[in-house]
This record gives C-alpha cells, sequence and structure tokens, in this order.
C-alpha cells in the first residue's frame, strides 16, 4: 500500500484543526463562550500537557513520543490488510501532526507551546479537530487490527498451530 490515502487525511485533518484554532483564537480569544446546542459551547483553552491536560510542561517530552508515533503508523501501513487501515492512519497522524504544530509554534522555546482547545461539552475535558482526528483513528485502527486478526487462519479442529493434518500418521498431535 502506498502512503497516498494516510497522507491525504493526515492534510485534512490538519487543515481543519489549524484553520478551526485560528478561528477560535480569533473569536474567543477575550473569554468570550458561544453556546451552540446543548451542553456544547466553544470556549478557548490551552493545554501544555497530554489527555486531559495531564503532564503539564512535558511539551518536549510528549512531541518526541508523538513523532515517534507518527513515523511507526507510516511504516505499519505497508504492512496493513485491512482496507480502514491507512484513513485510520491518517487520521491519528493529522491530529498529532495538528498538536505538535501548537506545541511547536504557540510559544517561545522548542516545544512548549500550549495546544489550543476550543470544544467544550461541560462534561468532558475541552478538546479540538485534531483530538478527534486521533480519537477516531485510534478507535478505527483497534476495530481494523480486530478485523484482520478475525481474518487470520485458525488451526483446523485437533491441530495445533503450525501442524499439517496427515491424516492420522506419526508426527501428529490428537487433542
Amino acid at each position: 500500500m502506498t502512503l497516498r490515502v494516510p497522507l491525504a487525511v493526515a492534510a485534512v485533518v490538519v487543515l481543519v484543526d489549524q484553520v478551526t484554532k485560528q478561528w477560535a483564537l480569533g473569536a474567543l480569544d477575550d473569554g468570550r463562550t458561544i453556546d451552540v446546542v446543548g451542553s456544547l459551547r466553544f470556549n478557548l483553552a490551552f493545554n501544555t500537557g497530554m489527555a486531559f491536560s495531564q503532564g503539564s510542561g512535558l511539551g518536549p517530552v510528549i512531541a518526541i513520543v508523538g513523532l515517534i508515533v507518527i513515523v511507526v503508523l507510516l511504516v505499519s501501513v505497508g504492512r496493513a490488510t485491512s482496507p480502514w487501515y491507512p484513513a485510520a492512519v491518517g487520521l491519528v497522524v493529522g491530529g498529532a501532526v495538528g498538536n505538535l504544530l501548537d506545541r511547536l509554534l504557540r510559544d517561545e522555546g522548542w516545544f512548549r507551546g500550549g495546544v489550543v482547545d476550543f470544544i467544550d461539552l461541560q462534561w468532558w475535558p475541552i478538546f479540538n479537530v485534531a483530538d478527534m482526528g486521533v480519537t477516531v483513528g485510534g478507535i478505527l485502527l483497534l476495530l481494523s487490527t480486530l478485523q484482520s486478526s478475525a481474518r487470520s487462519p485458525r488451526p483446523v479442529s485437533g491441530q495445533v498451530r503450525g501442524e499439517v493434518d496427515n491424516g492420522g500418521a506419526a508426527g501428529t498431535v490428537e487433542r
């Protein structure tokens, strides 16, 4: 498989993520919140940690781990057997890149910037489009891996994996 699909999906996620973050910075910078529907509102926040604001101040470490995950996922696309796997990788990579760009560009110092979050459900930590890409992509990766596992060949009843059924001749293990 080529990297065309994951890179295209990642580019779309990064573009939408960065455009919406720029909008949030302009529209919500004075402490303003915008109620959308139900408990959904837009409310500007900055996260210097990981998920749920844990690990505040670990930006450089988070960035290094993120870069490693991006490389591993892109390399893994060549071995994918599920048609959903490349898109899932693209979602995770796009989300990771979107948040890494914030860490890189939003403050002085190498990867010390805060990630711009603005989607506030009021009953869940505030998040952004990149976070949605990582979450949905992660779920799709899990599902595509489970789907691939379900399709992998299973041993025939009475055989141990790796054995050949030779009609009961010596060398087989009966259960």
